[in-house]
């Protein structure tokens, strides 16, 4: 069984995520934010249980990443808001680079339903056995898309992709939750011995946000892997503090 403990305190987890400029480009930035250095500064100060980065910046920040001891997760695929259509994520960095970089654990996004489902999975496949072979734990963010889910229900999806998550042998799945609190904990049922952890998603009223989050919580979520009602935020470590107070309680 791969270990979590690099990437978890006492089981929970509060990821930062910084992997949106490749995503979203950098609309989602302002003159602060837009420094990479400046987010790794929150993930230090908030004592964050990991750091969600591309290649790039892991590389191009390596030594700051290292001295802030936040405990690094290397993204390996990615894609923009470009292209349309059915979306696919391949693989652009591997499991030996991510090592190289200093990762405590390696991301995978995989389009659940997309007509691209079955290449995601082969690559996906390889990045599981290199990584537990290295004894990396796999973060596996499974979101539903695609042409071929249209007018399903997003409950049901939502736990399709957290037990998807468990078949395919990932650590801990990274979900965009929907519903209510019975759907919630059939969605973390489904996931079985993987750890869930909730997308924080686009900017939220705060109230909103944490009452979202101690319904997670209930549901026996993990925590969270946020990014942008962190970073966008006039006091990122005041909400900081509230989220973990949240997740620890």
């Amino acid at each position: 069984m791969i270990s979590l403990k690099k990437i978890t305190r006492k089981g929970k987890a509060i990821f930062l995520a910084y992997d949106q400029g490749l995503e979203h480009g950098p609309v989602d930035f302002n003159d602060k934010n837009v420094d990479p250095l400046y987010v790794l500064d929150i993930a230090k100060k908030g004592r964050y249980t990991g750091i969600v980065f591309q290649k790039g910046i892991a590389e191009k920040y390596k030594a700051e990443i290292k001295k802030s001891k936040v405990p690094l997760i290397v993204k390996l695929n990615g894609k923009t808001s470009l292209v349309k259509g059915d979306p696919i994520s391949e693989e652009l960095c591997s499991v030996r680079e991510a090592i190289n970089l200093g990762a405590s654990a390696v991301g995978y996004t995989i389009y659940l339903g997309s007509m691209y489902e079955s290449k995601m999975f082969e690559d996906f496949e390889d990045i599981q056995k290199d990584a537990h072979k290295h004894g990396l734990p796999v973060i596996v963010w499974m979101y539903p898309r695609g042409k071929s889910i249209k007018g399903k229900s997003k409950t049901k999806l939502m736990a399709y992709a957290t037990r998807v998550a468990l078949e395919l042998g990932a650590d801990i799945v990274k979900i965009q939750p929907y519903g209510k609190l019975k759907d919630l904990s059939w969605a973390r049922k489904s996931a079985g011995r993987v750890k869930v952890v909730a997308a924080g998603g686009s900017k939220k009223d705060e109230k909103a946000l944490l009452k979202q989050i101690k319904e997670y919580m209930k549901a026996g979520f993990i925590g969270m892997a946020i990014g942008r009602n962190v970073w966008q935020a006039k006091d990122p470590m005041d909400i900081t503090k509230k989220l973990k107070r949240v997740i620890w309680r």
